[in-house]
């Protein structure tokens, strides 16, 4: 179910039309192709909404701006762009400036040879790659702590406010609440260690997900906004174990975008993934379902036909820390923090099971996701 890689798109910059066509030729079938007769063309390509440029090939020599001006702002406005420079003049100088004003990453002389420019895309593509997957786990990394810095900064601030307030208490500068210090400060000692605890089990929970689900950045990356996509690319490198993936059936009743922090959404389903697996290790015939659609709203549905979960345990689940898994180390927190996730974009968890029979995990999306993919 992996989707093709998508070809590489080429921004070729050059002041000649024949230029541009003969290159547009050489490379056509494995690479996408635009191009531009000078640098502020260029830079209009670059700036619009769906640019999808990987590689900027660029002539030095051209009437008004040259080319190391272009390359000095791409380095500026777009570092991600892989950037190759075309001259038919070899001084140094011009090696010096353009190298001094830019990032290169391979220098052609004219006049071009095919194969020569074909190798030199072929290199810069896998540079690109490698660049687009840093620039995802950076986005990633930048969604799930703008998350947790959210999560945390109220608990975070009751707990500085307690303690400003004990401060004064025992300064005396403090309003008399009709407490005696001793019970007004073990009052306020109770409510920072709850909050304390809250915050601790989000950090200890957020890092044992992202643990289970180290592929999250790769599988959100491949994912492209899609949610069926999404969920073929986190089974593709989900570290699933001998036979697992012939347990898993996928079941697309309508594709949508994931609009919102793709990145999060990646990490609650490989924690969903995760814990359905670790439900059925000791079943005879495991099953699971992950269904893709849209009702009233869009939705991801993650079924196991494992032992199901107690009812007084059920109505717990996405409030308190319960843990069916104590025994090896599980905190409970794990929905909380899925449910958590999800409501940070107006979306949440709805957990229902019937026991010893099934599970099902949906998670629901906020309408503003509700678009064909």
């Amino acid at each position: 179910m992996n989707q093709p890689a998508q070809p590489t798109t080429v921004l070729y910059v050059d002041d000649e039309e024949l230029a541009r066509k003969y290159f547009a030729r050489a490379v056509e079938g494995d690479f996408t192709v635009l191009t531009a007769p000078g640098v502020d063309e260029a830079l209009e390509i670059l700036a619009r909404p769906d640019n999808e440029v990987d590689v900027l090939v660029t002539d030095y020599r051209m009437p008004g701006r040259v080319g190391g001006e272009l390359l000095a702002q791409v380095e500026r406005d777009y570092p991600h762009l892989v950037r190759i420079l075309v001259t038919a003049y070899a001084d140094k100088q011009v090696l010096l400036e353009t190298i001094n004003g830019g990032d290169i990453f391979r220098i052609l002389e004219k006049p071009l040879d095919t194969n020569t420019v074909r190798h030199a895309l072929r290199l810069a593509s896998e540079n690109a790659r490698e660049r687009a997957m840093r620039r995802q786990s950076l986005l990633a990394i930048e969604e799930t702590v703008a998350f947790l810095a959210h999560e945390l900064n109220t608990p975070l601030a009751t707990i500085a406010n307690f303690a400003r307030n004990i401060q004064r208490r025992v300064n005396g500068q403090g309003a008399d609440n009709g407490l005696p210090l001793k019970a007004d400060i073990g009052n306020a000692a109770a409510h920072m260690n709850d909050n304390a605890r809250y915050c601790l089990s989000v950090l200890s929970s957020f890092v044992e997900s992202v643990k289970r689900a180290s592929v999250v950045p790769a599988a959100a990356r491949l994912g492209s906004g899609s949610a069926q996509q999404m969920v073929s690319a986190l089974l593709g490198v989900y570290p699933l174990a001998v036979g697992q993936r012939q347990i898993v059936e996928v079941d697309v009743l309508n594709d949508f975008t994931v609009r919102a922090s793709p990145n999060c959404v990646a990490l609650v389903l490989s924690s969903l993934l995760s814990n359905a697996l670790r439900a059925l290790q000791q079943h005879p015939d495991p099953r699971i379902r992950i269904t893709v659609g849209v009702d009233q709203r869009p939705f991801i549905i993650v079924e196991d036909n494992g032992p199901g979960i107690a009812p007084a345990l059920l109505n717990r689940l996405l409030l308190d820390p319960v843990s069916m898994h104590g025994a090896e180390g599980g905190s409970g927190w794990g929905l909380i923090f899925c449910n958590r996730v999800m409501q940070s974009f107006g979306g949440h968890l709805r957990v229902q099971s019937e026991q010893g029979c099934s599970t099902t995990v949906t998670m629901n999306f906020p309408d503003l996701e509700k678009e064909p993919a």
